[in-house]
């Protein structure tokens, strides 16, 4: 979705003052809260249909036994990884995406995948990523965004409601043409897309929800959803 040009500096404009005012409600988010790369990317195959609080239940399991690193997983068996990954959800079948993206990384330079994410164009390394196994876009743009620093906007079912109830973009507006809206109305900055997009989940989570706390929302006086 391509903003016309004699409507881009408006809608930037709109943009802008979204994020300054989910800024200043909830202040810096410091998202993604992984301790490495590579934990990152985990936790982004982790967090596909399920809350982040059993993410790190997950995540903490494999510290705990001291597997979470690349060659351990890489090496182990599909059916223990999935025990230990349990409280995530979907565990055999993210065990299977984890295992694939794990393939995948192996592939890349010789083993190479940080650098690969991060010098690799990015419309190569993502269409690259996004014929993984189990790699959808969001999971993508996570793993670009959080774990490798790319510019790449991440669209969750969080910005979605959120961006169709404020008028942002129609409703039932698909992933590309959202992702390509913030993209293309937004500085382009790597800080920037990290804080917007932690800032929209946050507000999903605690105002704009299925059954929305609009008394509550900080941005009620500009949503004709609210009113």
């Amino acid at each position: 979705m391509s903003t016309p040009k004699k409507s881009q500096k408006k809608e930037s404009k709109n943009l802008t003052a979204i994020y300054d005012c989910l800024l200043n409600h909830f202040g810096p988010q410091h998202w993604w809260p992984g301790e490495t790369d590579f934990e990152v990317c985990i936790g982004a195959v982790l967090t596909q249909n399920t809350s982040w609080l059993n993410v790190e239940k997950a995540i903490d399991n494999l510290k705990k036994a001291s597997l979470l690193d690349f060659e351990k997983i890489h090496v182990m068996p599909e059916k223990k990884l999935a025990k230990f990954i349990k409280p995530s959800g979907y565990y055999n079948l993210k065990a299977k995406r984890l295992k694939a993206l794990l393939d995948f990384f192996a592939s890349l330079d010789g083993g190479d995948w940080r650098t690969s994410l991060q010098k690799t164009k990015l419309p190569k390394i993502r269409e690259t990523l996004l014929n993984v196994y189990g790699i959808g876009p969001e999971t993508a743009d996570s793993i670009l965004l959080y774990g490798a620093g790319r510019l790449t906007f991440v669209i969750d079912k969080y910005t979605l409601r959120f961006s169709e109830r404020y008028g942002i973009f129609p409703v039932k507006t698909g992933y590309e043409p959202a992702r390509a809206h913030f993209m293309d109305n937004l500085p382009g900055s790597v800080k920037l897309y990290n804080e917007y997009h932690a800032l929209l989940v946050a507000h999903g989570k605690y105002h704009c929800k299925p059954k929305p706390a609009c008394s509550e929302c900080p941005l009620r006086k500009n949503c004709g959803y609210a009113a």
